[in-house]
């Protein structure tokens, strides 16, 4: 209509766990993301923060200001993103942020999971229902959401992706990846279900596949795909 202004978007901000170790890496690879989505979008505005770099929240709120939305780059749901994450955002000076539903739990990057699969299975010259795949996750000793997550994808990548035989196997709980990875044959996929390449994806996930002797391709994690960003403003968007 003739003289409605058009609103701005919530200012945005993307939230990892970070590296504890070395959060310098991971703080650098979420502002990077949060560089390709402010890119897609530039009616709005988009920072990133890791929970693992000392103030990084506060100084973002204090750009952004308090009532800013927040998309957790989290795998799943549960405590972190529930309570400590609110917690946190309050502290840092927004207790009324609001925080999306995770990265991990958004249908279109479930899907986006099926496609990376198949399209892997292309390019190796192989048919879904002839290539073994394993989705390597964090898992939780402490809480079911992480493996609830992983079961579903794996679901999806059977029903969706044709794939015969896909089993999902964790960092932090049975079936770990050491096990589930020892008994497939060679040549067969390994899709990470992570949102960053942290510690897991770059030590521990290789360390467990080398020591069950896995022959296979490894994809990169699922957070790094070129499509992730676009999905990131839908539903930045979508939340308004």
């Amino acid at each position: 209509m003739a003289g409605m202004k058009m609103t701005r978007p919530l200012p945005a901000l993307i939230v990892s766990h970070g590296q504890p170790s070395d959060p310098g890496p991971a703080a650098a690879e979420m502002a990077f993301l949060a560089a390709k989505v402010q890119a897609l979008m530039p009616e709005g505005q988009v920072m990133a923060a890791t929970l693992a770099e000392e103030g990084a929240l506060a100084r973002a709120v204090a750009v952004l200001g308090p009532s800013v939305q927040v998309y957790p780059m989290f795998m799943a749901g549960g405590w972190f993103t529930r309570t400590h994450l609110p917690e946190r955002l309050a502290e840092a000076g927004a207790p009324g942020a609001r925080v999306l539903a995770p990265f991990g739990l958004d249908p279109a990057v479930q899907a986006l999971a099926v496609t990376v699969a198949r399209e892997a299975a292309a390019r190796l010259g192989r048919g879904p229902g002839d290539l073994p795949l394993l989705l390597a996750a964090h898992g939780s000793f402490r809480s079911p959401a992480p493996a609830e997550v992983a079961e579903a994808v794996a679901a999806r990548l059977r029903e969706e992706g044709g794939f015969a035989r896909v089993e999902a196997a964790f960092i932090d709980q049975s079936p770990r990846i050491v096990e589930a990875a020892a008994g497939y044959p060679e040549g067969s996929l390994v899709l990470p279900f992570f949102a960053a390449r942290g510690g897991h994806v770059v030590d521990d996930l290789p360390d467990a596949l080398a020591e069950a002797g896995f022959r296979g391709e490894v994809l990169p994690p699922l957070g790094l795909d070129a499509r992730v960003p676009g999905l990131i403003r839908r539903a930045l968007r979508a939340a308004g």
